[in-house]
């Protein structure tokens, strides 16, 4: 990665791990199409590896607040989940995969602003693990899914619960691209590299979480996040 692409990635990366700082997720949203963007080689391993790395950081500050009954039973799906990512990584070419990395964000970002109120049930925790765990080991988007169902619990267990969520399924799918031959060394060391900006915006979400509306944050980060994969799926299909 040249010193002008880890610069402008880091930026977007910082940014992202503002975002999932303040309202438990968001960094893949924003930085998968943006990094899409920028080389498409930096999706989806590379933002895996720094997904598990901020999953570890806010899980730590906020260990006590895990709902781990729920964590379970949305690891139960995102194991057969994660099979179903894999074959999609093997089955795409790049033009296809940029197009469903596109659709997978829209379609994130409808389910973020869904007036649908579900409750985080054993059943809807499995099925949404499924869906997490497909899209969040083809492209590095599996918050959403579970993040809907918590959407009416207080701001810490969100954060915490989605943290102990997104370090196991992270971790999963990571060993199940690597062990399907998904996974390269130079992947790994552009994550690696990306870290230290992951933590920046990590940081300077800590202070900055009682002085800022999550909801207000939350819909800039859509709107970015919508424009950029628009802009991806034109890009992948005029390829």
């Amino acid at each position: 990665m040249s010193w002008g692409l880890l610069a402008v990635a880091g930026v977007v990366v910082a940014f992202g791990g503002l975002l999932q700082g303040l309202i438990g997720f968001g960094l893949a949203l924003v930085a998968v199409p943006l990094l899409a963007l920028l080389d498409p080689a930096l999706v989806p391993v590379p933002v895996l590896v720094i997904a598990c790395a901020h999953a570890v950081m806010s899980l730590a500050r906020e260990f006590g607040h895990v709902d781990w009954r729920g964590v379970g039973w949305a690891m139960l799906g995102r194991l057969p989940g994660t099979v179903v990512g894999i074959w999609i990584v093997d089955s795409l070419d790049p033009k296809s995969f940029g197009v469903v990395v596109g659709a997978a964000v829209l379609a994130c970002v409808l389910l973020s602003i869904t007036s649908w109120r579900p409750h985080p049930t054993p059943p809807s925790l499995v099925t949404a693990g499924v869906a997490s765990g497909s899209f969040g080991t083809a492209t590095s988007i599996g918050g959403p899914m579970v993040a809907l169902l918590y959407q009416n619990q207080a701001g810490p267990e969100v954060r915490a619960t989605l943290a102990a969520f997104f370090t196991l399924g992270s971790a999963v799918s990571i060993l199940g691209l690597t062990a399907t031959g998904n996974v390269t060394a130079h992947q790994l060391w552009s994550g690696v590299l990306l870290i230290p900006f992951l933590v920046a915006g990590f940081l300077l979400s800590g202070p900055l979480r009682a002085k800022f509306d999550a909801k207000g944050v939350r819909t800039p980060t859509l709107i970015v996040a919508g424009a950029s994969a628009v802009v991806l799926i034109v890009r992948s299909a005029l390829l």
